[in-house]
This record gives C-alpha cells, structure tokens and sequence, in this order.
C-alpha cells in the first residue's frame, strides 16, 4: 500500500472515530438532559442515599442511615401518602383495635429523624446514571435501597388467566398488602351473615408465617361471639401449620372446635367463582359464602423492571450477596425487607431490624469501612382470641448453615400457652411491642 493511500485510509478512521465519539457524546448529553429532575432539598452535605419503600424495611433504614452516617442525605420515596401497618390489622378487621392505632405520619417520621420523604411512586431505575425514575421526577443517588415489599403471584392458579386474577384480586383479595384490601375484608365479615369463609395459607415463604393462622382464630372469635352460624375453612398448601404449630393447633381445638376446620395439604386447583366454588390437587371441592384467597409472593416488579432480580424460576427475589444485601453486579444498589432472597421470615420486626443492618452496612461503606453482616431478628406475637387478647410469639435470630449453605433459625424462643396468665400477658405483650415499633419508626 502506498503512503499517499496509508494517509487517507488514516484520516478516515480519524474522521469516522471523531464522529463516533461525538455522536456518543452528544447521545450521552441527551439522555442526561432527558431527565426531570424533583426539586429535593438536601438534609446532608454527604453522600445522597436514596430508598425506595416506605414500609417497616424503608423507614429504618432511613432513620437509622441518619443516625448512623448524619452527613448523608437521605430521601425515602414512598407513593403513600400515610403509613398503614399490616401488622394487627387482623385484630383491626374485627374491632379489636381501631385504624388511628395502625395509622401513621410519613411527614412526622421524616421531621423527627431528619431526612427527606419525597412522595411518588417509582417505576424505574436508570443505573447507568444513578438516577430514580419517579412520577414526581426523577431523584439521583450514590447509594440506592429497594425496599418495595410483596408482590402476589397468582401464577400457579390462574395459569395466565388475566380475567381470573383480575376477579381474585378485586372481590377476593389476601388482605396482606394494606389498606384497601383489609378494607374488603372487613366489609366481608360485617355484612356475613351464613356458611363458610375459606381463608388460603400459601406455599414457600410468604408474608408473616403466622398471620393466616391467627386470622383464622380471629374471624372465627368474631363468628363465635356475634352468634354467626359461620365456620372458617383454612385451605393450607403445607403438610401443617408452618410456625407456632402447638398453640394455633390447640387453640383451633379447644376454642374453635365448631368455627375453624383446618385442611393441610390443600392447594387450590379450581376455582368455580361464579357457583362459589374451589377444588383442591387432589379432588376435594368446598363450597363458600365468601372468602379471602391469599396466593403465593413474590417480590416486587421493580426488580424486574430495573434488572435487578435473579434470573430463572427465581427471578421474582432480588440478585444479592446475602450478606452485604448489595446487587450482585451493581454494589451501590442494596435489596431488603420482604424483596431478599434470604429464607428470613417476612414479617415486620425483621423487616425492621434488617434496616439496622443495611443501614449499617452503608454507613460503613460511606466512612471506608469493610461491611460486617448481622443477624436480623424476628420477635412475632399472634393474636388467637380477641376479648380479652390472648396471643402467643417467637422469638429467634438467625444464623448461617455452612454445610447445607442455607440460613436457618437461631436462638429460638416460642411461647405457645395462651391459656391463662400466660396468654393474657402475651396478648398485652403484643399491643405494647406493636407501640415500640411504631416508635422506633416515627419518632
């Protein structure tokens, strides 16, 4: 090749590359010019950590994130516009307990704890440039936490049956994500009048273990003590109950014998929603005046949506280390609460005390320091009468299993007596660890 060529051809690969990257730069000018930032006021002069979720998970970690790294600024962004808790709404559906104790101020918790909550719902992650797409604009970050709770997956049921789902969530719905749905519920029960109630009990590890056991036991106090000729038919995918199986399972027999009918190993196949009907997997069909079904979970479709869950049958959980809660391939982005993987009970006091941790494990990072993983906490008290509140609880951290490679319980505490004293003292335990929690979040 002569020189005269070997200039030109150099040229044009000059003028090609110049083009390209100017192309590139201009591309990258747009797309950053394409966002619509929200006017956010600062509350640190460090690094910006953002959390998406304002449940028992996203409010601890914002509190303590403040309390742990005070330069930071925190934003939590929640579409919500007040706090309704899940946990004791059971004992809200029957008058136990009234909707001001289970209701609370976003715009107080951020006040008392010195971050930002920002409301708006998002529906995107764009993590090339560390930015929160919301639909009250987008918020930037350093640091980013989902914690954007359950979603419910009626896939095994429906099979892709869009009109079904739609029916089940609209006139059946579980009653696990608040407030709307307890709502339903409670009109259900108020306007009950005969016949059978089928409450679900799903498979894999669903939100709060115990809860659809101790809804059992409520609805069926109400049945009993309003006189209703009513019985509470709980269809329950497992072999039996899954947690606390000694006093739910004594409390179904001594005081429900007439109000609660137990079914384990009963996965719904059928449902006849138009005759008020439901078959199992193995053939058994129960009739019903109402009903509650609650599917199967999974985590919420942001993981999804941003690129950030797993791949595979498990791509309803978050892709994350288990011990640092960071994404796998992107660490400034961190998963907890009801969307991680882990085998922790799903429940609130967990949710909380994970924000502790995750919040540790940021501040941590933003001071240089190598994060150090804590066990989460689970204390869980369970209603099983409601005049007066009798209850019973666990009480039990977690620990790494290095053999099988799984997490299991640790420090296991259960007291299943809700006879007597006993009971009576739990069921006063569970109104007064219901008050912490709420303190230890808004205050």
């Amino acid at each position: 090749m002569k020189r005269r060529e070997l200039f030109k051809l150099a040229a044009a690969a000059a003028l090609t590359s110049a083009t390209a990257n100017a192309a590139e730069k201009k591309k990258s000018k747009e797309s950053k010019s394409s966002f619509n930032f929200a006017l956010l006021p600062k509350n640190g002069k460090g690094k910006r950590v953002v959390i998406i979720g304002g449940g028992w998970a996203g409010l601890s970690v914002a509190k303590r994130l403040k309390e742990y790294s005070p330069n930071s600024d925190v934003v939590l962004i929640e579409q919500r516009a007040h706090f309704v808790s899940c946990p004791i709404s059971n004992l809200w559906l029957v008058d136990a307990v009234d909707l001001e104790f289970l209701t609370h101020s976003y715009l107080d918790a951020a006040r008392n704890n010195g971050y930002t909550f920002f409301q708006a719902a998002a529906y995107n992650i764009d993590r090339k440039n560390k930015v929160v797409l919301t639909t009250n604009g987008d918020v930037k970050y350093d640091y980013l936490v989902v914690a954007t709770g359950i979603d419910y997956d009626y896939s095994q049921w429906t099979k892709g049956d869009i009109e079904l789902e739609y029916e089940l969530r609209t006139n059946y719905p579980p009653g696990f994500m608040t407030h709307s749905e307890h709502q339903v519920i409670k009109e259900k029960l108020e306007d009950f009048e005969e016949g059978n109630f089928i409450l679900t009990v799903p498979g894999g590890n669903y939100r709060c273990l115990p809860a659809p056991y101790e809804r059992a036991c409520v609805i069926a106090d109400y049945f009993k003590k309003n006189k209703i000729k009513g019985k509470v038919i709980l269809l329950d995918e497992n072999p039996d109950i899954t947690i606390k199986k000694k006093g739910f399972h004594s409390a179904f027999n001594e005081l429900y014998k007439d109000y609660i009918q137990y079914v384990p190993s009963a996965k719904i196949e059928k449902f006849d929603l138009k005759n008020k009907k439901v078959e199992t997997e193995i053939g058994d069909v129960y009739e019903f005046a109402d009903a509650a079904f609650y599917p199967r979970v999974r985590g919420s479709k942001l993981l999804e949506i941003a690129g950030i869950a797993k791949d595979g049958i498990n791509k309803k959980e978050a892709n994350i280390d288990p011990f640092t809660y960071q994404v796998k391939d992107d660490p400034n982005i961190f998963c907890c609460g009801d969307v991680r993987p882990m085998a922790f009970s799903k429940s609130g006091n967990t949710a909380n005390s994970e924000g502790y941790v995750v919040a540790r494990i940021i501040a941590n990072l933003i001071e240089g320091k190598k994060p150090t993983w804590k066990s989460p906490h689970t204390t869980c008290y369970s209603a099983v009468s409601t005049d007066p509140i009798r209850a019973i609880s666990v009480d039990a951290d977690y620990k790494w299993d290095k053999t099988n490679k799984v997490f299991t319980f640790a420090n296991v505490k259960l007291n299943e007596k809700w006879q007597g004293k006993m009971g009576l003292h739990t069921g006063k335990g569970l109104l007064e660890w219901a008050k912490g929690m709420y303190r230890d979040m808004f205050d």
